[in-house]
């Protein structure tokens, strides 16, 4: 997803250096984009700070995370050797080395991210475990994104002090004033966009201009893909088997990836049993292993393009993942949640808000009996209504473009020019002279010996 806004990025005249994990360097550079490998995954850094006891003995780890957010702005491109200075970071909340940089820097910031990171009544922080008995809801909700924020400073204030300290050169944010720290990204307005429909979550009334819904990124759909489809699955899925046989039920898709940790087997044999107690077919990707005996009535796959699959599905029953729920709804799919994580709560919870499925089924407390009863419920006329009114609307979005069109308004446009030469953006501070100047107008400056090129 963040590869189709870099390929925005890029066709709008900007230069963009993604920066994420090895795995994607290939993939990356195909797409025209440059690259930058991070260090850690910035995932590890969440289950660190908000895991009770992994703080310390994982300190090194976060320090690594920050320091990568460092190079991935500063650092040369590891294959061609060509200089590389950030003039914009646009980054996710999780990698929380973000603000820093760009103080450094001194360069514009802009948050995207798939679940909701500002305060609002309207729902709580994903990552907050609500207890409505003690206050009215729009009071938990609001206070649930400080109690988030204060709760990660608490347990890593020391680290990122260190960060600023002895990495940037910049000066500590106080210890004794957690707001400085905590409401930093609200006081200074940073613009923050969520790559949702609005018509699947809606901007909440108390969201300021400068926070914004923009719509769902999709990447380009690869024909080409659509000509590897097994045989056998197209016809698992002909729709003229059924009309042949009216005894063949619809075929739900089950996708849960890899759910390491939560006993992939135990879901498996769930999975099987509801679909034994329904009748229903499946085509299931991950869960099973190739030596597992599954039923006559499901279909395994390994990596088959969701855009193609999903328009030969009557449901879809998954882990809640953006870009899953993301298409699944783009193809107007009744969609059954089973989440695991907390971003995938959110996702469930908009779900049956929209009528387009049934309640969150929890991973850990999930029943064969509880599957079941959803199988059935997606089937519902009322529930496939709904998730073509979503359709409809998604198919009137362009969610990428939409992205764009707010990071440009929110660019500081003025204060990003450089002061010797407009038509150059600045990306150097000359602090004895007051001014700030861009890398053409820097190369001039020191080849006539007006300043050291340190």
């Amino acid at each position: 997803m963040h590869q189709k806004l870099g390929r925005v990025l890029l066709a709008a005249g900007h230069r963009v250096r993604l920066a994420t994990h090895e795995k994607f360097r290939k993939f990356v550079r195909e797409n025209g984009l440059e690259f930058f490998s991070l260090v850690r995954n910035p995932a590890d850094l969440m289950s660190f700070i908000y895991a009770a006891g992994d703080l310390i003995k994982h300190r090194h780890v976060i320090t690594d995370i920050l320091t990568s957010a460092w190079h991935a702005c500063t650092v040369e491109d590891d294959e061609t050797g060509k200089p590389f200075t950030a003039e914009a970071i646009i980054a996710n909340p999780p990698s929380f080395g973000h603000i820093h940089c760009a103080h450094k820097l001194q360069i514009p910031l802009h948050i995207i991210f798939t679940i909701p990171w500002s305060p609002t009544t309207a729902f709580p922080h994903p990552f907050f475990t609500v207890d409505y008995s003690k206050a009215s809801v729009e009071k938990v909700n609001m206070l649930s994104y400080s109690a988030v924020e204060m709760f990660a400073w608490s347990n890593m204030r020391d680290i990122v002090n260190e960060f600023r300290n002895e990495t940037l050169g910049l000066p500590s944010l106080h210890h004794h004033y957690t707001r400085q720290a905590t409401y930093m990204m609200i006081d200074e307005r940073v613009p923050y966009t969520y790559f949702w429909s609005p018509s699947f979550v809606p901007k909440p009334n108390d969201w300021a201009s400068h926070i914004n819904v923009s719509g769902f990124f999709f990447l380009d759909h690869d024909t080409t893909t659509d000509t590897k489809i097994p045989d056998g699955l197209i016809k698992f899925l002909d729709p003229n088997n059924h009309y042949r046989n009216e005894s063949l039920s619809p075929v739900i898709y089950i996708g849960f990836g890899s759910i390491t940790g939560h006993d992939s087997d135990r879901i498996l044999y769930i999975v099987l049993e509801a679909l034994e107690k329904t009748g229903y077919r499946a085509v299931l990707s991950g869960l099973a292993k190739d030596n597992d005996k599954l039923l006559k009535n499901v279909f395994k796959i390994d990596n088959i393009s969701h855009d193609w699959l999903f328009q030969h599905v009557s449901a879809v029953c998954h882990h809640g993942g953006a870009g899953t729920t993301a298409a699944g709804l783009r193809a107007d799919k009744p969609t059954i949640i089973v989440p695991f994580f907390v971003d995938q709560f959110f996702r469930s919870n908009a779900i049956e808000k929209n009528g387009a499925g049934p309640r969150a089924l929890p991973g850990k407390n999930l029943t064969s009996d509880d599957l079941a009863k959803a199988f059935k419920f997606v089937h519902q006329p009322k529930v496939r209504a709904a998730a073509e009114r979503i359709r409809d609307a998604i198919l009137k979005e362009n969610g990428c473009e939409e992205a764009l069109r707010i990071f440009h308004i929110h660019l500081p446009i003025s204060r990003m020019r450089s002061d010797l030469e407009s038509t150059y953006t600045a990306c150097y501070r000359l602090d004895e002279f007051h001014l700030q100047i861009s890398r053409h107008v820097a190369q001039v400056l020191v080849i006539s010996g007006r300043i050291k090129a340190t």
